[in-house]
């Protein structure tokens, strides 16, 4: 299984937990696996028409997924995939 970390943020649509144990082939599946299990997280990381949010930012083991495959970068058992989303605002 690989785990998934939730930024601050999101964590009370997860019962307030900092990592889940996500059980997916790829990117994708994980947050499909995601959102099918805590329903209320999905409007916050997708759009209307189901596409992830532009400030939504994915990090497999460090590496922004935009760099790898996208959503069809495959996951293995000892990863770990990283929600973070964009803060803006500031001077």
């Amino acid at each position: 299984m690989s785990v998934l970390r939730m930024p601050t943020p999101l964590r009370s649509y997860v019962d307030d937990q900092k990592e889940i144990e996500i059980n997916a082939a790829s990117v994708s599946e994980a947050l499909q696996e995601l959102t099918g299990r805590y329903p209320q997280l999905k409007r916050h990381l997708f759009d209307d028409s189901n596409q992830l949010r532009p400030f939504v930012n994915l990090f497999l083991n460090g590496e922004d997924v935009r760099n790898l495959q996208g959503a069809d970068t495959p996951l293995t058992e000892s990863d770990i995939l990283m929600i973070v989303p964009s803060i803006a605002g500031g001077w």
